[in-house]
């Protein structure tokens, strides 16, 4: 596992970050790499995202299996005109 040393952290987002390891009950390390892993994809992220976005763009493409229970806007404007 690599380490990772960040300097010069301005000190209200340390105070806000110290904060919010203590009411998480969690070292700042922890809270620190808890963040990380929230806000930074990894590849295995990315690959799933991808993937995610593909399924949703095929499904997209498909024509609709059915108009459905609802009239067609064509419809809706001819019934209009109707009365």
């Amino acid at each position: 596992m690599a380490t990772l040393y960040v300097e010069n952290v301005p000190d209200e987002i340390y105070k806000a970050l110290r904060k919010r390891a203590r009411a998480n009950r969690k070292s700042i390390a922890a809270e620190v790499i808890e963040l990380l892993e929230q806000n930074i994809p990894t590849a295995a992220e990315l690959k799933s995202r991808k993937e995610f976005y593909d399924r949703m763009a095929e499904l997209r493409a498909r024509p609709p299996l059915s108009p459905g229970p609802f009239p067609s806007a064509e419809e809706m404007i001819r019934e209009d005109r109707e009365r």
